[in-house]
């Protein structure tokens, strides 16, 4: 295996990261750009915006040589990248630089690399005389909760594409990871009452009411850690759920009427987070109403921000010894993050997480992927064209 990326993947990669596709920010110069090159192939591209239309998925197919565009394996990746806001970088986060065998800038590891290694394939996959088709899905938004991958999914079932499996290009160095805890992030608005500090009858405390709330989610996140369920696959064993931003009052000397309460939890697949969700929409519930003991005025507002299920491919599933086959890294173990493999699993697609990269580089300060695992991933995707080719 050679251990150094051809220049045309190393092209793509900094063409790639060029685009400064920060998820606050539109994708679509990036998606032009591979409308662009397929279009050149031959290769149509289905577009799927988000309701701005500043945003779009990109399905695309390469047919089978005889035609057949249903079957064969979806190759996703996504293309926003996370803020490099208040971070200290050694070089451009957006110009690509190699420094002791290490390419250094934002999105190099998470995941643009992967994504440039499929573009830099896409010649080879046009001529390939594949025996099942090839499917390119890019979304957006991954990073912000997988959003743009709940529609580019439904696009690739309404397709009726129907294919065998699918890889997620995801940093996981290589090794084949077929599971990982679902992603679910919440947000609790408590609206209280104002009133003077010295007259607390008057007032109902929105901080107070987010303080029980907390302890509520520390109680289950004690419960989680002593009872489980268990799935030692993980590094953290169980579902975890943490508060990690609470805004609110307005002075030292003012009982806060408002209050916002972000928190999260990561299930394992025998946890139902349905069912979690409406354990602590309960206890949101009973909050309220112990403030509505108070004043009826007040209100306790409960939203679901984002929802990334969880993956958990069967380990007999073909997808996964396809990807072994072709220079994956067989591995037991489950990924600690969230991707949007579970929502292709969801729709019937078997899918594993495959990609060049350590996770640990990525959303860091001088981000980077080594350049050996760019190389690894090039002979992945050339195996994957031998192994689908007559």
């Amino acid at each position: 295996m050679a251990h150094a990326p051809s220049e045309a993947t190393m092209a793509e990669i900094s063409k790639l990261i060029g685009f400064d596709t920060t998820s606050r920010d539109s994708n679509l110069p990036l998606i032009e750009y591979v409308v662009e090159r397929l279009e050149a192939l031959g290769i149509d591209s289905t577009l799927v915006h988000n309701e701005d239309g500043d945003k779009a998925n990109l399905l695309a197919t390469f047919p089978a040589a005889d035609g057949t565009r249903t079957g064969g394996i979806v190759l996703s990746g996504h293309t926003d990248v996370v803020p490099v806001d208040g971070q200290s970088w050694s070089s451009d986060p957006f110009r690509p630089e190699v420094r002791d065998g290490k390419l250094y800038a934002r999105g190099t590891c998470d995941m643009k690399s992967f994504v440039a290694v499929i573009m830099a394939k896409l010649e080879s996959i046009s001529a390939a005389p594949l025996t099942e088709p090839i499917h390119l899905a890019f979304s957006y938004d991954e990073e912000v909760g997988c959003l743009g991958a709940v529609d580019l999914v439904a696009a690739i079932c309404d397709a009726g594409l129907k294919p065998r499996g699918c890889i997620v290009g995801e940093p996981t160095s290589m090794r084949v990871v077929r599971g990982h805890k679902s992603v679910n992030v919440l947000r609790v608005d408590f609206h209280g009452v104002a009133a003077h500090s010295s007259l607390t009858t008057q007032g109902v405390n929105a901080i107070s009411a987010a303080a029980e709330f907390t302890r509520v989610v520390d109680s289950m996140a004690q419960a989680f850690e002593a009872d489980g369920p268990f799935d030692e696959a993980f590094i953290v064993p169980y579902t975890t759920t943490t508060v990690n931003k609470i805004d609110g009052g307005i002075a030292v000397n003012t009982i806060p009427a408002e209050c916002t309460l972000h928190f999260e939890f990561r299930s394992i697949a025998a946890d139902d987070p349905t069912e979690l969700i409406e354990r602590y929409r309960a206890e949101a519930k009973r909050i309220e109403d112990s403030m509505r003991a108070q004043n009826a005025d007040v209100r306790v507002e409960f939203t679901v921000l984002a929802q990334t299920p969880g993956l958990d491919t069967p380990e007999d599933a073909g997808i996964v010894a396809l990807a072994a086959e072709l220079g994956g890294t067989p591995s037991p173990d489950k990924a600690t993050y969230g991707t949007e493999a579970g929502l292709f699993l969801n729709a019937g697609i078997p899918t594993v997480v495959c990609g060049p990269g350590d996770i640990a580089q990525a959303h860091a300060p001088d981000e980077f992927i080594e350049l050996e695992q760019i190389a690894a991933c090039e002979s992945f995707i050339d195996n994957l064209l031998a192994k689908l080719s007559a």
